[in-house]
C-alpha cells in the first residue's frame, strides 16, 4: 500500500511542468526595441506628413457655370436693349416754397398731397405789424406831397398883396423921412437946430430907404416864387416816400404765400402759430419754407450711370421706364439731362431720363428702372443676323482697379483669365472679348482665390 502510494506521488510529479527551465532573461532583447522605436518614427513622420499635404492641397469649394454662347433671341434678350440701369422717380422742378418776409403762420389751407392751382392762396401770416409800417411810410408820402404841391403852386395872391402893401409903407415912410430931412437942413442952415438934429435925420432917412430895398426884393421873390433846386429836392424826398409806400406794401403783400405754380403739396413744413423766417434754422425752431411741391406731370429718372457704360448713352436717346411697385406699367422716356461731370467716389457719371407720359402710379422718389435702346443708326443693322453673345452672371466678374477677369474650371484648377466686357442685361453681364463658350467659370469667387489654386466643385441641388 505504501509503494502504492510512493508510485502514485512519482507519477504526479512527473507530470508537472518545469517553469523555470529555458527561461530567458526579463525584457526583450535590445534589437528589437530599436525596431519597435524606428517604426513608430516612421509612422509619425508619415502621418505628419500627409497631414501637411492634405492642408497644403486643401481643394476651395466653389460653384460654378457653364458658359453658353447664345442670340439674343434665344437668350431671351431685347436686342434692341443696349443698357439697363436703375434710379429712382424724382421731380424735374421741385419747389420749396419760402416766406419773404418773417411771421407767424395765421392759417394754412392746404394738406400733403393736395392738388393747387397758380395763384392759390397756401399759407397767411400775422400782418398786423406790416400794415401799421404801411401806414407810417403812406402819412409820410402825405406829408411831403404836400410840400411839393406848396413849392410848386408858388405864393398865394394874399401874400403878394401883403408883400406889396409893406412895401408901399416903406415907400411913405421914406418920403416922410426926406421931407424931415429937408426942413431940418434948412433950419441948420438958419442955424436954427444943431448939427445932431441934421445928423439924425439924414440916419432916419437912409435907413427908411434901406427897409424900402428890402421888401421890394422880399416883394420880387414872392413873386417869382421858390427855387427849382428846392423844387427838385422836394420831388426827391417825395419819389423815396413812394418807393417807402411801395416796399412796405410788398412786405404786406408777402405775408400772403401763394401757390407759384400748378402742382402737387408733396411736404407741408408749418402749422399754426408757427414761426417762419426767411432763412432755415431747424426743425424746432424757425422754418425756412412752408410747403414743398412739384409738377407731377413733369417727372424723371435719376440715374447713375457706371463710367464703363456712359459711352453708350447720348443726348435724346430713347428709353423705356419701368418701376418695381408696378412692373407691369411701362413708360417711354428720352434722356434730357446729362451731368457735366463724374462722381469721383463712386466712378459715376448722372444722367436724368424724361419721363414722356406720367401718370397717377408714378411717384416721387420711387424705384425704377431704365432700358436704353439702340441709337438709331443701330437700326440700319437690324436685317443682318446678330452674331451669338456671351452673357454671364455679374457675380463670376472680378474687378480689381478696372481690370476684370473671372476664373475657369481647369483639371480641378483655378485658372484666372481677363475679359473685357460689354452691354448689362437682365440676366448678367455681356463678354466681349476672353470667352467663346463651353467654358466652366467659378461664381462669385473669394477673394483668396489665385490662380492655380485647387478647387472643388459644389455639388448641383436637384
Amino acid at each position: 500500500m505504501a509503494s502504492d502510494t510512493k508510485q502514485l506521488d512519482h507519477d504526479l510529479n512527473s507530470l508537472k511542468i518545469d517553469r523555470n527551465r529555458g527561461r530567458k532573461p526579463d525584457g526583450p532583447p535590445k534589437w528589437a526595441v530599436r525596431w519597435i522605436v524606428a517604426g513608430i518614427v516612421v509612422f509619425v513622420l508619415l502621418g505628419l506628413a500627409a497631414t501637411a499635404f492634405r492642408f497644403t492641397s486643401q481643394a476651395v469649394e466653389v460653384e460654378t457655370y457653364r458658359v453658353s454662347a447664345k442670340t439674343a433671341a434665344a437668350a431671351g434678350d431685347d436686342p434692341g436693349i443696349i443698357l439697363n440701369a436703375a434710379g429712382y422717380i424724382v421731380a424735374h422742378h421741385k419747389i420749396q416754397l419760402t416766406a419773404k418776409v418773417v411771421g407767424k403762420v395765421a392759417w394754412i389751407g392746404v394738406e400733403k398731397g393736395a392738388r393747387v392751382k397758380e395763384g392759390q392762396v397756401l399759407v397767411r401770416l400775422e400782418d398786423s405789424e406790416y400794415q401799421a409800417q404801411l401806414l407810417q411810410a403812406q402819412g409820410n408820402l402825405q406829408n411831403l406831397l404836400s410840400q411839393l404841391l406848396e413849392l410848386e403852386t408858388g405864393s398865394r395872391p394874399e401874400e403878394k398883396a401883403r408883400s406889396a402893401a409893406n412895401v408901399a409903407q416903406a415907400k411913405a415912410d421914406l418920403e416922410n423921412a426926406r421931407i424931415n430931412l429937408e426942413r431940418v437942413k434948412g433950419l441948420f442952415k438958419e442955424e436954427v437946430v444943431p448939427k445932431q438934429e441934421l445928423d439924425n435925420a439924414q440916419a432916419r432917412y437912409e435907413a427908411q430907404q434901406a427897409r424900402v430895398d428890402s421888401l421890394t426884393k422880399d416883394l420880387e421873390l414872392v413873386r417869382i416864387g421858390p427855387r427849382q433846386e428846392q423844387i427838385a429836392a422836394m420831388r426827391g424826398r417825395v419819389q423815396q416816400a413812394r418807393g417807402e409806400v411801395a416796399l412796405r406794401q410788398t412786405f404786406l403783400d408777402s405775408t400772403i404765400i401763394k401757390a407759384p405754380i400748378t402742382g402737387t403739396i408733396l411736404e407741408r413744413a408749418v402749422e399754426k402759430g408757427e414761426f417762419v423766417t426767411t432763412s432755415f434754422v431747424g426743425e424746432r425752431g424757425a422754418k425756412g419754407y412752408v410747403v414743398s411741391l412739384a409738377d407731377l406731370n413733369d417727372l424723371q429718372v435719376e440715374l447713375d450711370i457706371s463710367q464703363d457704360d456712359f459711352a453708350k448713352l447720348n443726348m435724346g436717346q430713347k428709353a423705356i421706364v419701368t418701376t418695381d411697385a408696378f412692373p407691369d406699367r411701362k413708360y417711354d422716356g428720352v434722356i434730357s439731362e446729362m451731368s457735366p461731370e463724374a462722381n469721383r467716389q463712386k466712378a459715376t457719371v448722372q444722367v436724368k431720363v424724361q419721363v414722356l407720359k406720367p401718370d397717377d402710379f408714378l411717384r416721387p422718389e420711387m424705384n425704377a428702372r431704365s432700358a436704353f435702346l439702340a441709337r438709331e443708326q443701330a437700326a440700319r443693322n437690324e436685317g443682318a443676323p446678330a452674331p451669338p453673345k456671351i452673357v454671364i452672371p455679374t457675380a463670376a466678374v472680378r474687378d480689381v482697379s478696372g481690370r476684370k477677369s473671372i476664373f475657369i474650371v481647369f483639371q480641378g484648377k483655378a485658372a484666372e483669365r481677363t475679359i473685357k466686357t460689354g452691354n448689362s442685361t437682365s440676366r448678367g453681364i455681356e463678354v466681349a472679348e476672353g470667352l467663346i463658350g463651353g467654358e466652366e467659370i467659378v461664381l462669385s469667387p473669394p477673394a483668396t482665390l489665385k490662380d492655380g489654386d485647387r478647387i472643388a466643385v459644389k455639388a448641383k441641388q436637384g
